[in-house]
């Protein structure tokens, strides 16, 4: 016969019922995965799919699905799942509901640093391909580099904020914004002086796009992702007390501050990898932590896998619109995340702005 309490047999139960909606989670993912690798122009059976699988399909469908449509769906899934992760460990660290990558400049700091590169070191040209604009960079990693100290430049001053000037969560948010608007107007000298060609490069990262990098770009996003998820499932108990309050998780012998500074760095970084390969996606970060909210409660054990999951199911519907809305064009990713996620920043403003 079992020891286990009632209060045990009932956590155990709590655990399991998580565990199966992460299942949900990632079974919701996969299907959305395969209802973009069969919708475009060119239609694809479920069928069509199934025998490509086999290697007996003709060499076009193998072709559109393997070198077109899974390279793309497979970029929005990492990158929206970094982008969750991150959006989800800012939230906590910073203790507002509003911070992600994007609403606090990050992501636009990035992205200056990612003109800087392209302008300054002639790391990138454009080229025009069958989905639009698009880039073929000459040095991608100074690209990544600038970027990730745009990023981190952004984050520095966040920090500095939090720990000296010791500012509100609403005052981060208005930080944020500062920091992105200067950063966007750095952006806009850039372009100024820049030739029609580093300026059509640097509009590719404006704009957002999934369909320019290769499987190696690809590797890259997800080899950092990976490493920061270890990085946050490890002090995933750290973060779960730091909801109750810095003083509480001082007095449970938690490194606050230290917990801040690598989690925000760590955070920048996931961020700055994918505004370098992919440009600028917002509120990524921002809707998908709400949502797996939701569906599994405020435990980070739970909490960070279903983001990730919440994050890459999210983008790889968008980039199914993107494809979809007025086919056969495509329209830039980051622009429809941006359209599509500024109605849910104001419904949250409107909600939690007297909480904040």
């Amino acid at each position: 016969m079992s020891n286990a309490t009632p209060l045990t047999l009932s956590y155990r139960r709590h655990v399991a019922t998580l565990a199966w909606r992460l299942v949900w989670l990632a079974l919701a993912l996969i299907a959305a995965v395969l209802l973009s690798l069969c919708s475009g122009a060119t239609g694809v059976t479920f069928s069509d799919l199934l025998t490509t699988l086999t290697g007996k399909a003709d060499a076009a469908t193998r072709t559109i699905l393997f070198s077109i449509r899974l390279p793309r769906l497979t970029a929005a899934v990492v990158v929206g799942a970094t982008l969750s992760l991150a959006g989800c460990v800012m939230q906590n660290v910073l203790r507002n509901p509003l911070a992600s990558s994007s609403t606090l400049g990050v992501s636009q700091g990035a992205a200056f640093g990612a003109a800087f590169a392209i302008v300054f070191f002639e790391a990138g040209v454009s080229t025009a391909g069958n989905s639009g604009l698009g880039i073929v960079a000459t040095n991608l990693y100074t690209i990544s580099l600038c970027a990730f100290a745009g990023g981190l430049a952004t984050t520095s001053v966040i920090l500095a904020l939090a720990r000296f000037a010791r500012v509100s969560p609403a005052s981060m948010i208005l930080a944020g914004v500062a920091m992105g608007s200067m950063f966007a107007g750095g952006t806009a000298l850039i372009q100024y002086f820049a030739d029609d060609i580093q300026v059509s490069s640097i509009v590719h990262w404006t704009f957002g796009d999934l369909g320019k990098i290769g499987w190696e770009e690809i590797a890259t996003i997800a080899a950092v992702s990976a490493l920061g998820f270890l990085y946050f499932m490890r002090n995933y108990w750290n973060y779960n007390a730091l909801d109750a309050g810095i003083n509480t998780a001082t007095s449970l012998g938690i490194a606050v501050g230290r917990l801040i500074v690598i989690s925000m760095t760590v955070c920048a970084l996931l961020a700055s990898v994918c505004v370098a390969f992919v440009g600028t996606i917002s509120f990524i970060g921002l809707i998908a932590p709400h949502i797996a909210r939701h569906f599994v409660g405020a435990n980070h054990r739970f909490l960070l896998p279903a983001s990730a999951l919440t994050g890459a199911t999210i983008l790889v519907l968008a980039e199914w619109c993107s494809r979809m809305l007025i086919s056969p064009t495509v329209l830039p990713i980051g622009a429809l995340t941006s359209f599509l996620g500024a109605p849910l920043f104001l419904y949250l403003i409107f909600k939690g702005g007297r909480r904040l």
